[in-house]
């Protein structure tokens, strides 16, 4: 019996997103994303070397982060663990190999906590018409492996800026999950009234906000707080820190969770005096 071709769900309106109208797709991106909406293991898109993500519902609900919304199709601030455990991997994948990796752990949410969990991942290139690697295919599966142990994270109470709601949200939650006390503020303006009324040990901010930069937001705050450790998510990674007159460490955007945990713990093991 013949079935009809597979679509994408009608509510989902690709022109509002990174990817554009569906009837401006090439063939190979159409198949593609008909064919992880319709299927039910986790699957897990990159198009493009601006990393446009589209993934379908079952890879959200394997990850467990409440603000992942199937089918994505945005640049994301925070990349996706199935990108960020392996650069070679996914250099490999640009490159034109498909390969597997099996039993690797990676960070997941559980009952609103970061634990790691033994998955095996595929992937697979997207080649367009004329036979250039356009994007990476990722199918995901859990793993026989158990999965390791994860330390605890010590709490940290956290400062983040960051004008983007989405963005804003999922850096939070992220945060949050690893343990932390987290604060928000939409635009350095806001901000400067919370490091008045309450002590924090980390600034997190984008660099580009409406309005005062994240750069000087820091300034001020260093006036108001000269033990805050300063962290900032940018587009131009160290470049930018390495010119600045104090001391402070860069996330460069898109940005993966073990970066930012891996920071984290850094500047938690640090005596307050001694935090950049």
């Amino acid at each position: 019996m013949n079935r009809p071709d597979p679509a994408p769900s009608p509510s989902t309106d690709w022109s509002r997103t990174a990817l554009g109208a569906r009837d401006g797709w090439p063939p190979c991106l159409r198949l593609t994303v008909d064919i992880l909406l319709n299927t039910p293991l986790p699957m897990l898109l990159m198009w493009g070397r601006e990393q446009i993500m589209v993934y379908n519902d079952a890879y959200a609900a394997l990850i467990g982060l409440a603000s992942l919304r199937p089918p994505g199709a945005n640049v994301p601030s925070m990349q996706p663990a199935a990108w960020s455990w392996n650069s070679a991997a996914i250099g490999r994948a640009w490159d034109g190999h498909s390969a597997s990796y099996l039993g690797n752990n990676l960070p997941v949410w559980r009952d609103g906590a970061v634990t790691q969990l033994a998955l095996d991942l595929y992937y697979t290139p997207v080649r367009d018409e004329s036979d250039t690697v356009a994007g990476i295919l990722c199918a995901l599966s859990p793993s026989r492996a158990a999965p390791a142990a994860v330390a605890e994270a010590r709490p940290l109470r956290l400062l983040v800026v960051e004008d983007n709601a989405d963005a804003r949200y999922l850096v939070c939650e992220t945060l949050r999950a690893l343990g932390h006390e987290v604060h928000a503020a939409a635009s350095g303006e806001e901000a400067l009234p919370e490091l008045s009324r309450q002590s924090f040990d980390v600034l997190f901010t984008d660099v580009s906000l409406p309005g005062m930069s994240g750069v000087d937001l820091a300034r001020r705050a260093l006036q108001q707080a000269p033990g805050l450790a300063l962290l900032f998510a940018s587009g131009y990674g160290d470049e930018l820190t390495r010119h600045l007159e104090f001391p402070a460490r860069s996330l460069q955007k898109p940005y993966d969770i073990e970066q930012l945990q891996s920071e984290l713990d850094r500047i938690a093991r640090l005596p307050p005096a001694a935090r950049p």
